[in-house]
C-alpha cells in the first residue's frame, strides 16, 4: 500500500512539474479550518497572472437566473440569497450564502468540459462564470448540493476571459456550516466529484486526486521539521494541509479567523513575484475568510492597507431585498464592517457564449 501511494505522489510530482514548466495557468489556495463548537472557517487566495478587479455584491433570494448559454440553458430562480465576489463584474469566483454554503472556484489548467450543443439536442448549458453561484444560489449544504449535481441535468460550459487569450479552467469547492466538503473537477469531459469532510483543502494543478497522493506521501514527513517551500501548487497543498491542523483549534471567533487568515496568508504568492521558467506561479490579488458559523464574509485586497468584513445577518436577502454592490475595483479603502456601505446597483452581466 505505501509502495502504491509513494509511486502515485511520484507520478503526481512529474505531472505537477511539466505543468509548471510549460503551461500559463493561474494559482489560488482554498483552506477550512474546523474548531470546537462549530467552529468553520473557509479561506482562500485569488491569485493570477494579470490584476482581476473585483466588487463585493449582495444578491438577494428571488432572483430569476438562467446560464447563459443562448436558447440551451438551464433556468432557475435562487432559492438563498448571498455575499459574492466577483471578478471583473463577469463572473462570480468566490461567495457565502446565507446558510453559510461557501463555494470557491480556482483554476485547473487540466480541466476539460463537456461538449455543448447549443441546438438544444443536448443538456442544457451552465456558463462557468455561474458555477459558483448556482451552488450558491440553490443550496444549503454540500451533501444537497453534491446530490443534485450528480444528477448532471446540464454542462458546464467555458470561454476565453474577454481580451485576452487565458481559455478559463477551473475547477470549484464546496464547504458548509457542517464542516462538510466536495471538490468538483471537469476530467476528460467527464465531472468528478470527491465528497468528505476530510476534504478541506485544495490548490491547482495537478488533479485533486493526484493532490491528494502527494499530501499522503509529505505526512511522512514531520511538517516541524521540514515543508516544502515553493510557490507552485503541489507546495502550496502540503503547507496549507499542515498549518489549517496546526494552529490553535478554538472556538474563540478573533483567534480562529486569525488563524485562518495566517494560513492563507502563508500559501499567499508575494505581490508582484515572477518566476522564470514557472509561468503559472501568480501573485496574490485577494484574499476571502468565509466564518460560516457566524456567518461573516471578510474581504482582503492585496493592495489595500487594511481588511474589511461584512456580517450576513445585517443584510437584506429577503425576495424583497435589492441587489446592492460594495464597490472596490478602484482600490477604493473601507475599515471594519462595511455591510452599511453597500450601494443599490444594476446587476452585473455575466459572461456566456
Amino acid at each position: 500500500m505505501k509502495k502504491v501511494t509513494f509511486l502515485k505522489a511520484a507520478l503526481a510530482f512529474t505531472t505537477v512539474f511539466l505543468m509548471a514548466t510549460t503551461q500559463t495557468s493561474d494559482a489560488c489556495t482554498r483552506v477550512v479550518y474546523k474548531g470546537p463548537k462549530n467552529t468553520i472557517i473557509t479561506a482562500r487566495s485569488m491569485d493570477f497572472t494579470i490584476p482581476i478587479p473585483s466588487n463585493l455584491w449582495l444578491f438577494p433570494s428571488g432572483i430569476a437566473r438562467d446560464g447563459s448559454t443562448g436558447a440551451n440553458t438551464v433556468k432557475w430562480t435562487s432559492k438563498y440569497g448571498s455575499m459574492a465576489t466577483s471578478s471583473w463584474d463577469i463572473a462570480v469566483s468566490d461567495g457565502m450564502n446565507e446558510k453559510g454554503l461557501v463555494a470557491n472556484m480556482l483554476w485547473l489548467v487540466s480541466s476539460k468540459y463537456p461538449e455543448f450543443q447549443k441546438d438544444g439536442k443536448g443538456k442544457k448549458g451552465l456558463a462557468v462564470s455561474l458555477w459558483a453561484q448556482y451552488a450558491l444560489d440553490n443550496f444549503a449544504t454540500v451533501a444537497e448540493a453534491v446530490a443534485q449535481l450528480r444528477k448532471e441535468e446540464f454542462v458546464v460550459v467555458t470561454d476565453f476571459i474577454p481580451g485576452t487569450d487565458k481559455f478559463t479552467t477551473v475547477h470549484l469547492s464546496l464547504s458548509d456550516a457542517t464542516g462538510d466538503n466536495a471538490i468538483l473537477e471537469y476530467i476528460n469531459g467527464k465531472l468528478v466529484i470527491h465528497h468528505s469532510p476530510e476534504y478541506t483543502v485544495m490548490t491547482n494543478d495537478p488533479i485533486f486526486e493526484e493532490q491528494l497522493a502527494i499530501n499522503a506521501y509529505w505526512k511522512g514527513i514531520p511538517g516541524n521539521i521540514f515543508l516544502p517551500g515553493t510557490n507552485r501548487a503541489a507546495d502550496r497543498f502540503v503547507r496549507a494541509s499542515y498549518y489549517i491542523n496546526a494552529i490553535p483549534q478554538t472556538d474563540d471567533t478573533r483567534v480562529a479567523v486569525a488563524g485562518a487568515f495566517s494560513v492563507i496568508r502563508q500559501c499567499s504568492v508575494p505581490y508582484g513575484i515572477s518566476t522564470e521558467g514557472f509561468p503559472n506561479l501568480s501573485t496574490t490579488r485577494w484574499r476571502t475568510v468565509a466564518d460560516q458559523k457566524n456567518l461573516v464574509y471578510y474581504y482582503e485586497d492585496a493592495l489595500s492597507p487594511n481588511a474589511i468584513w461584512v456580517d450576513l445577518k445585517k443584510l437584506d436577502f429577503s425576495k424583497n431585498g435589492k441587489i446592492k454592490k460594495l464597490a472596490l475595483d478602484k482600490n477604493q479603502i473601507y475599515a471594519g464592517e462595511t455591510s452599511n456601505q453597500f450601494v443599490e446597483s444594476k446587476p452585473f452581466q455575466f459572461q456566456g457564449i
